[in-house]
């Protein structure tokens, strides 16, 4: 039987704080773990600039090439926020007030004089986006086409995902085990690959880490079917003990 093809995921961090270093992105592990829970597969994460043109060029770029695309970040009421524009562009469609999108934020600020204009910039969209709510500070994200346009903020980006993660369509979850091996990772890489060739339908990771002063390998297995996982998992074992190591599996 042929394996089933993989529901794949982009995503794109935009903002120049990211890329700065003053700002330290804490979504990409998040996201990764929840979207492998949703059977969605983290293929490429991208960091990019404020910068319009890029924004274009790299949605419409990931968008053909993904079946889900989500962008963090640009979506608040300042200038430098200009994410939801460009996501319009993206897409050739105007750049327009969402009547929802307006009356949640009329909703959150009681008092007219705390919404201003910059704050109801966060309220045009690109026409035809559905609406990703934001149960933390109202403005909402939003949907078009593979795109999913949610907030830089974690708390917020996080409340916004769990809202919406539901909607995903996903494929089989990835399965993992890992082998702790005090084992130097050279000395496994051959019998490593005669593994991998023998198991092709999963993946095998190795990553050397030094630990009370013993240098070993985190060997990670990956793959949808649990059976797969384990028949290698097993195999990767019978090589750390063949080259003299004892294999710890981490639970």
């Amino acid at each position: 039987m042929a394996e089933e093809k993989p529901v794949t995921a982009c995503l794109v961090i935009i903002g120049n704080e990211v890329l700065s270093g003053r700002t330290q992105d804490a979504n990409l592990q998040y996201l990764a773990g929840a979207l492998n829970e949703a059977g969605v597969r983290l293929m490429e994460a991208r960091v990019i600039p404020d910068v319009e043109a890029t924004i274009v060029a790299t949605v419409n770029e990931c968008r053909a090439k993904f079946d889900h695309v989500i962008t963090t970040g640009g979506i608040g009421p300042t200038h430098d926020d200009i994410t939801s524009e460009s996501i319009a562009k993206a897409f050739g469609v105007p750049h327009v007030v969402h009547p929802e999108a307006e009356a949640r934020l009329r909703r959150h600020y009681a008092r007219p004089e705390d919404l201003n204009a910059q704050r109801l910039r966060m309220a045009t969209l690109p026409e035809g986006a559905e609406l990703i709510d934001n149960p933390v500070s109202a403005a909402p994200g939003f949907r078009i086409g593979n795109v999913m346009v949610l907030a830089g903020v974690p708390r917020i980006m996080q409340a916004m995902f769990d809202g919406f993660r539901h909607r995903l369509k996903g494929g089989a979850p990835m399965r993992s085990r890992t082998v702790l091996a005090y084992v130097p990772e050279g000395q496994m890489a051959a019998g490593l690959g005669a593994v991998q060739t023998a198991h092709p339908s999963v993946e095998i990771g190795s990553y050397p880490f030094f630990r009370a002063g013993r240098l070993g390998t985190s060997l990670v297995v990956r793959g949808t079917d649990a059976a797969k996982v384990a028949a290698a998992t097993e195999a990767v074992k019978v090589l750390v003990r063949a080259q003299g190591g004892e294999p710890i599996e981490e639970s």
